[in-house]
């Protein structure tokens, strides 16, 4: 069986690690040994600034190095052809930067987006890049 790939974006991350609705689908995909979860560098930077601002930078290092430190789930890094279609996703107009990255490394992996952020799920169906929606 081939494993199934998915991106988690900044929500999916700060679900997991704050215990909010759709916590244990992530922990599930990150655990599950048929699994290959990403998680793009710019969201991580994102997930940081957000618990920066509301826990303090203390709180987001730890958050942040024990997600890096999580052996199932692999980090993209923000190579320049990623920039570059990241970019591109952005000029096309209603799509935040950090998005864009996600939406383009699922397109790039042909994974499954996990989110909970509606603006991910309108561009998702635009760009017919498939959901595991963990919202409300």
């Amino acid at each position: 069986m081939n494993p199934k790939k998915f991106v988690l974006d900044s929500y999916a991350i700060l679900a997991l690690v704050e215990d909010e609705p759709g916590a244990q689908v992530v922990a599930e995909i990150i655990f599950e040994e048929t699994a290959e979860p990403y998680v793009s560098l710019v969201s991580l930077g994102e997930v940081y600034y957000i618990v920066m601002r509301r826990e303090g930078e203390g709180a987001a290092e730890a958050i942040v190095r024990g997600v890096r430190q999580e052996e199932g789930l692999v980090i993209a890094e923000a190579s320049w052809p990623r920039v570059k279609d990241a970019a591109r996703l952005k000029a096309g107009g209603g799509l935040a930067y950090a998005d864009a990255f996600v939406l383009g490394l699922a397109q790039e992996l042909s994974a499954l987006l996990v989110t909970g952020d509606p603006e991910l799920r309108l561009a998702a169906a635009r760009l017919g890049v498939e959901l595991v929606w963990i919202g409300r």
